[in-house]
């Protein structure tokens, strides 16, 4: 009886997710951006380190672009069930599923790194339980550097944005730009360029970085500064997987993920001026929005910062308003 019982204890050990006796567990992570990618590097070098912390006893498989066919809202759901072990996710695309992930790429609300890496700060205790709510552990967070307006014409009016055929990347990007007059239209990242080769869209909203990886200068002319959001991407572990790790290998894992996430915000500001550069030299022009334009904006931004705080929290709102009052 005893020995039946250690047999059933053993075997049931052996099927917990990423276990193998006597091996380097070995977990995939999900990346939804090309290898190029300012986030998808940032999560190599993230397997990197959790390698050399737990000495060797942890290795992370990063799949770039998609290729493990997770890219968009259902990645929270994929990671919940265990389709994927990790993954890096973009927070604005899966706020429909989890409200309190809307907030980075909300409108206006910061103007410059300072301010959003408070603002993270402010939140990432939201954001750490309602990936606990969706059975999975939050590892880490960076920005994008600020989204700007990558256009055909300078935008420098209310009245240039008309009916602008614009891609963006989440909710929160649509309702702003409809409510300037704008066009929003919503399609996965790697189908962005050839709709713009092709007339589907002539504008995005992105940064200097998206703009430099996608080549926009071949089809864009003006990169327009609005500060409109530094919206993040985060790295989770499903739940299940992050329990079949020892204490120490779950302490690996958080010492790497505190480094990135540390080297990440600082390349994030490094990543914007490079980009910013590059884009100048294949001939784009860069250009700060005019008082009149910033004005409109603000308008528009906190409009659709009081409709997000219908559906929040009593946190989320503190801190919101705390944001918005400055």
């Amino acid at each position: 009886m005893i020995f039946k019982r250690f047999l059933l204890l053993f075997l049931a050990f052996l099927t917990i997710p990423g276990i193998v006796l006597g091996k380097t567990i070995k977990l995939d992570l999900n990346a939804i951006y090309g290898p190029t990618s300012f986030h998808t590097q940032g999560a190599m070098e993230f397997a990197k380190l959790v390698e050399k912390y737990s000495n060797g006893t942890v290795k992370i498989v990063v799949h770039p672009g998609g290729s493990l066919g997770f890219k968009g809202p259902e990645l929270l759901k994929a990671v919940k069930d265990a389709q994927v072990p990790m993954s890096d996710i973009l927070m604005g695309v899966v706020a429909g599923s989890e409200h309190v992930f809307g907030i980075s790429s909300l409108p206006r609300l910061v103007s410059n790194f300072e301010e959003a890496r408070q603002l993270y700060e402010d939140c990432k205790p939201l954001y750490k339980r309602a990936a606990l709510k969706w059975n999975q552990v939050f590892l880490y967070a960076a920005p994008w550097p600020p989204s700007g307006l990558v256009t055909k014409k300078p935008i420098r009016t209310v009245e240039d944005l008309k009916g602008l055929k614009t891609r963006t990347y989440d909710k929160n990007g649509a309702k702003f730009l409809r409510e300037l007059g704008a066009s929003p239209v919503s399609m996965p990242w790697g189908e962005v360029y050839s709709a713009l080769r092709t007339g589907v869209i002539d504008s995005v909203l992105t940064s200097t970085e998206s703009a430099k990886n996608g080549k926009f200068w071949e089809v864009l002319k003006y990169f327009t500064n609005i500060y409109y959001a530094f919206p993040l991407n985060m790295v989770t572990i499903n739940l299940d997987y992050w329990k079949s790790l020892s204490k120490e290998q779950q302490q690996a894992m958080l010492k790497a993920a505190q480094e990135i996430e540390n080297r990440q915000w600082q390349n994030s500001k490094k990543r914007y001026f490079e980009a910013a550069e590059i884009l100048k030299q294949h001939g784009m022009i860069i250009e700060d929005a005019t008082p009149e334009l910033m004005k409109a904006m603000d308008k528009a931004a906190l409009k659709i910062i009081k409709d997000f705080m219908k559906k929040c929290t009593p946190k989320e709102k503190e801190i919101l308003e705390k944001y918005i009052s400055k």
